[in-house]
């Protein structure tokens, strides 16, 4: 039997984004643009090319640009159309056609975990993927799409994962899994998982990224976990809980994967992005070239 088609994605948005002050004290993290679109547009049409065509963003208090940014602007749409600017318009009404969004607002940024579970009215008892925006993921097929199309054959749950050597794993949660050599060798049965262990103590180089396609059973998981540390309900909980019920599968994604999360990240994404644009890139690299380092 087929599995019921995932259509809902998850955004989590309601962080603080302090990684990024000065310019998050009055701009959401997810509106910083990377070369001139936000960092949460690249996460909505990933979703959309995935065939998700209802967005859930999760968001929390001084998040109202984000709601704006997918909504019509009918003055400023306007004033585009009375100046002649139709490739302009064009863009713009791009972004509020795009998809169908709804918010819900979460008062206490309280763990990843808390953020999906207030999802639970709104995607109800189906499969639904979650996209962390600070992590943009450049991929020929989207990444959300390939998992998907993973979850399609195996009905369980789906963890993005990445390979990450020496100690920069201690910075993810890290999975325990075998390999089950499908999809060519890309997809790991999950045993266990471990939050930000030392280099040692990692269970494998396995690092979960920012992408999950997950089973509604994750919300009656994640209602029965207790918070953690600093009062938050952590994701990677909810999903070790649901592994005493179903199987869970790592998945290698094909793409690269930019932490914009990371002032080092976007600076990086920021480059490459520009270098592979049509009306930039060009120009671009021969500013590269001059530059004196």
């Amino acid at each position: 039997m087929m599995p019921n088609r995932v259509r809902k994605a998850v955004f989590p948005a309601a962080g603080l984004g302090t990684r990024f002050l000065p310019a998050t004290k009055a701009v959401p993290k997810e509106m910083l643009p990377l070369v001139d679109k936000p960092i949460i547009q690249y996460g909505v049409e990933e979703a959309l090319a995935a065939g998700c065509d209802q967005i859930i963003v999760i968001t929390g208090r001084g998040k109202s640009a984000i709601e704006d940014h997918f909504d019509i602007s009918y003055e400023l749409e306007t004033e585009l159309e009375e100046r002649g600017k139709k490739e302009l318009l064009e863009q713009v009404r791009k972004i509020s056609d795009m998809i169908n969004i709804a918010y819900v607002r979460q008062k206490t940024a309280m763990g990843l975990g808390h953020a999906v579970l207030m999802a639970r009215e709104l995607v109800g008892d189906q499969p639904f993927g979650v996209i962390l925006p600070d992590d943009i993921i450049d991929a020929r097929v989207p990444c959300l799409k390939q998992m998907i199309d993973v979850y399609n054959e195996t009905g369980s749950s789906i963890l993005a994962t990445q390979e990450v050597e020496g100690k920069a794993i201690s910075a993810y949660g890290v999975l325990d899994a075998t390999a089950t050599g499908k999809h060519d060798g890309r997809l790991y049965k999950v045993k266990n998982m471990v939050e930000k262990p030392k280099p040692e103590d990692a269970p494998s180089n396995l690092a979960i990224i920012g992408r999950y396609v997950l089973t509604p059973r994750i919300f009656e998981m994640l209602e029965a976990t207790e918070p953690g540390k600093g009062g938050e309900l952590q994701l990677t909980d909810g999903i070790k809980a649901l592994l005493k019920h179903e199987k869970v599968y790592g998945y290698t994604f094909e793409g690269k994967r930019h932490d914009t999360g990371d002032k080092l990240g976007m600076l990086k994404a920021t480059v490459e992005f520009g270098l592979k644009r049509e009306d930039l890139g060009e120009e671009f690299r021969q500013y590269l070239k001059s530059v004196n380092l």
